[in-house]
């Protein structure tokens, strides 16, 4: 079964002048503020497209990993996962990296390494960034 998502962004003004909030439709938990600001400085308390695009790859790399290691046996405990996405105004985004920390009874590092880079390589928000560099760093705890 197909299932489709949406948000709505609302945006008054110019773009370095202006500012917006995007709203989640779907689940309608949240609505955050954006701005130009934000995105290019750092600055303001506003959330950017970079760090939304960065709790979806995380949260897509999670249940992935989850995924593939339950199916293999390995029930993991806990999987924690930080994605990293960096933004260069001119540039565009220029990568996600992903930061994992996981309790996996019974699982070597080795084992653990790969089942990482496989979701890594196929979770559909990765496969999503195709057009990006996508690096990990992924430990056993």
């Amino acid at each position: 079964m197909a299932v489709t998502s949406e948000s709505t962004t609302v945006w008054n003004g110019s773009l370095v002048a202006g500012s917006g909030s995007v709203r989640l439709d779907s689940s309608k938990l949240a609505e955050f503020k954006v701005n130009w600001r934000a995105r290019s400085e750092g600055a303001d308390a506003t959330t950017t497209p970079e760090e939304l695009l960065a709790a979806a790859h995380s949260s897509c790399f999670s249940m992935a990993l989850s995924h593939a290691l339950s199916g293999a046996g390995h029930e993991p405990e806990s999987i924690q996962t930080t994605a990293a996405v960096t933004f260069e105004a001119g540039k565009g985004v220029l990568g996600s990296h992903l930061l994992v920390s996981a309790r996996v009874p019974g699982l070597s590092e080795a084992e653990f390494q790969s089942f990482a880079e496989d979701a890594k390589q196929n979770c559909p928000i990765s496969q999503a960034l195709a057009g990006i560099p996508i690096t990990i760093e992924a430990e056993l705890a």
